[in-house]
């Protein structure tokens, strides 16, 4: 518990002044987060992570992690996020080839699920924080919003399950989640966020914050889940661990790349 609070602590110190500064050091950071997830999508699949397929994966990632304005005035218009992904799919495809089947289509297809995913993911996580031109500090208060909805939803699940839970679930995936505990969390959280959005989102309808805290809320705990599945299939109990007593970047990630592009989808941004 020491050790989990002590890196609750420092990490907090790093990315709440990263998340006020914005710009580009949230651009940064949130490039260098998907680099060390895709990472860990290897290294859970105990793949070697000093190889062609790793490196060509490694700048997919990039390439959609990075804010649009990078390909905007000095790569030619044919450059783009698409584009790069498009190619880097068909050379791991041909990597097939060439290293004859000891990278198969299933691990081509891993590594372009885990670019698109990850990448976008920690697209948005920049891309929300940097949009906003007349009211800058929109950015913050609506990425805040999305974290907002994550963090209450994930506390509230625990405690209502803790008090009430009695039906899992589900038991094969993540054994201690409850349907208590999960209404609960979502209950909980669209409250929080409903009243967080009155005073500091106040261009939005108050309705529509509901329904998007409620979408965001499940959504959130689906994408925990989705990495419990993955995790449980690759038998691991952590995707990692340069968070000591809490995992690795996708542990922490798992529900904010889910909700972060939904708040994009959701005509949010």
């Amino acid at each position: 518990m020491k050790q989990r609070i002590i890196t609750a602590v420092v990490a907090l110190a790093i990315f709440i002044p990263i998340l006020i500064m914005g710009g580009i050091w949230i651009d940064v950071a949130a490039t260098a987060l998907a680099c060390i997830g895709i990472s860990e999508v290897y290294i859970m699949r105990k793949r070697i992570i000093v190889s062609p397929d790793f490196f060509l994966t490694l700048i997919g990632v990039i390439a959609i992690a990075v804010p649009k304005s990078f390909y905007n005035g000095w790569l030619p218009e044919s450059i783009t996020q698409i584009n790069i992904f498009y190619s880097i799919t068909i050379l791991l495809l041909l990597w097939t080839v060439i290293s004859k089947n000891k990278f198969s289509f299933e691990d081509a297809g891993v590594s372009a699920i885990s670019m698109i995913y990850i990448g976008t993911g920690f697209h948005y996580l920049a891309a929300i924080r940097n949009t906003g031109s007349t009211y800058v500090e929109n950015g913050f208060y609506l990425l805040m919003f999305a974290l907002l909805i994550v963090w209450i939803t994930d506390s509230g699940a625990y405690f209502m399950g803790k008090a009430f839970g009695k039906h899992k679930l589900n038991p094969y995936i993540s054994p201690n989640k409850t349907w208590e505990g999960s209404i609960g969390g979502t209950v909980i959280a669209v409250v929080v966020a409903s009243i967080y959005a009155y005073f500091l989102l106040p261009e939005y309808n108050i309705y529509f914050i509901v329904i998007v805290a409620i979408i965001c809320s499940i959504a959130g705990q689906l994408g925990d889940l989705l990495e419990s599945a993955y995790k449980r299939f690759y038998k691991v109990k952590d995707s990692g661990k340069i968070l000591p007593g809490h995992g690795g970047i996708l542990d922490r990630f798992d529900s904010m790349l889910i909700v972060l592009p939904l708040i994009h989808l959701l005509s949010l941004v």
